[in-house]
């Protein structure tokens, strides 16, 4: 365990945080045999299939990506099993075409970077979902909607549904992302699930993930202490 999670660390050091990568290395706690380069190599033909590159990039390139990604591959958004572990796992996504906001969006992020389009991850509360810049315009795009393009009082209703309450949207809702707190939300996310199916073990080491992309947050040690006394460590 020790060696998976110095190799997890590894990862999020690097200069420019291979997303894909860390994706795949959180679906290891799920899938601890996964093979990282094979779905690497999934989203790499993703990309070589799209035809984005025939486009010219601008709109039409952004266009092109949703039709493929969210028409022709069919990948869509798990309403019925929200809460499966699988939705999480980005292995799984490339492979039932199934998945959460979150992973979907990692998804076009990933193949969007590998056809030379910029899209970055937009943390809105409750929903997470991508931007693209064209011009001076921000399109922010909704994965799990099935990629479709949404004004901000569109983005306003789907936030209100997911947290039950009216948010007032400002442009600092919509800026990107970084990376490593992308991370930190799938890991969350997984915490959440395997605490509901009181998967402590599983839960354990994604604390001990975030214990290291999240390391400034003391509630993650006590969420820590609180595992390791359901799994009588304590």
């Amino acid at each position: 365990m020790e060696r998976v999670v110095g190799d997890f660390r590894d990862l999020l050091r690097s200069p420019e945080i291979d997303l894909g990568g860390a994706a795949l290395a959180v679906a290891r706690i799920e899938h601890p045999e996964l093979s990282i380069e094979s779905s690497l190599a999934a989203l790499d033909d993703l990309a070589a299939r799209s035809g984005v590159t025939k486009t010219g990039g601008g709109r039409p390139a952004l266009d092109r990506l949703r039709e493929f990604l969210f028409g022709e591959e069919g990948f869509r958004g798990n309403a019925d099993d929200y809460y499966d572990p699988c939705n999480s796992c980005l292995n799984d996504v490339l492979e039932r075409r199934l998945g959460i906001p979150i992973t979907l969006s990692v998804l076009a992020m990933e193949v969007g970077r590998r056809v030379g389009l910029e899209i970055v991850g937009i943390g809105l509360p409750g929903h997470f979902c991508v931007g693209s810049r064209v011009g001076d315009e921000l399109l922010v795009l909704d994965p799990f909607g099935g990629g479709r393009v949404l004004e901000r009082a569109e983005a306003e209703a789907i936030v209100a549904r997911a947290v039950g309450r009216a948010v007032k949207l400002t442009d600092t809702h919509f800026a990107p992302t970084p990376k490593p707190q992308i991370v930190v939300r799938m890991l969350r996310n997984l915490e959440t699930i395997y605490a509901r199916r009181e998967d402590w073990a599983k839960a354990l080491a994604v604390i001990d993930r975030l214990l290291v992309v999240d390391s400034g947050v003391p509630a993650h040690l006590r969420d820590r202490g609180t595992v390791l006394v359901k799994l009588g460590d304590l």
